[in-house]
């Protein structure tokens, strides 16, 4: 077995990422609430083994695309990984927790899967395989690390746009639905709860609603129209450990810790809500 490394942006700070050997993770770990969307794919994470390619094809409810491993005989055709995936591969390394938590988000959310790839190949075909432009990173931030929110409290969004952490986080509007997330994507995220105790941001698109289903389909939809996403500013982000009962040491001292609950830049600005489809 190998351990994966990858880079993420999280409150913990930029830094190489290195994930424990699958036999080193306590199954308890998944019970924390970033996986509480995936419960029906949690077998696959606490099994002894690592589950097959062929296994996870078999939860892939997309009949167009198909998980294949990522070897050299893979890689030999030369093409951009979002390429392959718009040819109906997505490639997967076997034996890795990184590409294991993506094709869960594949299972469970493969609109915005979708959605995500037919942006990145848009502008691939406009610049080529080797530039990036904003929205591209943009869009793989918030495959790594995305998460979708849905408010219906003004007030709660308003809190958020001052970085008024307190107000933000206060367990009353959590506890009644004023505002709760509707869905984890960033597959980075989930790796990286793998080590329990970390820091994590989430970078967020943010729906007015009260349906966590609609919700996820109006990012969706977005993000297929170019609505979202256009560069890496727009992504609200959210320490996730604020969020009640997903940490626990939530007193104030701990909301008062500005390396992790940051305050507002000066100028910075976040996009309106998206408002859910009448």
């Amino acid at each position: 077995m190998t351990a994966t490394m990858n880079e993420v942006g999280a409150g913990q700070g930029r830094r190489r990422f290195i994930a424990p050997l699958r036999g080193q993770v306590d199954a308890e770990c998944f019970r924390h609430p970033v996986f509480d969307g995936y419960a029906d794919q949690r077998d696959l994470l606490t099994g002894a083994d690592w589950p097959a390619i062929e296994a996870l094809n078999a939860r892939l409810a997309s009949p167009d695309h198909r998980f294949v491993a990522q070897d050299a005989a893979l890689l030999a055709d030369g093409l951009h990984y979002e390429t392959r995936i718009a040819q109906g591969r997505i490639a997967t390394r076997e034996e890795n927790w990184h590409d294991l938590f993506n094709a869960l988000v594949w299972m469970r959310h493969p609109a915005i899967k979708h959605a995500l790839n037919a942006r990145q190949c848009l502008h691939i075909a406009r610049l080529g395989a080797s530039e990036r432009n904003p929205a591209q990173q943009a869009l793989t931030q918030f495959d790594e690390s995305g998460v979708i929110v849905r408010v219906r409290d003004p007030a709660l969004l308003l809190a958020w746009d001052r970085h008024d952490w307190p107000a933000l986080f206060a367990p009353v509007g959590w506890q009644r639905g004023d505002i709760a997330v509707a869905a984890v994507i960033g597959h980075a995220l989930m790796e990286q709860m793998l080590v329990p105790g970390r820091l994590l941001v989430g970078k967020c698109v943010v729906v007015h609603g009260a349906a966590d289903a609609a919700a996820v389909a109006r990012v969706a939809a977005a993000i297929t129209a170019g609505q979202v996403l256009a560069a890496a500013s727009e992504l609200r982000p959210l320490p996730l450990a604020g969020i009640p009962g997903w940490h626990p040491h939530q007193d104030a001292a701990f909301l008062a810790q500005a390396d992790y609950f940051r305050p507002l830049r000066e100028g910075r600005r976040y996009p309106p809500a998206l408002a859910e489809p009448a």
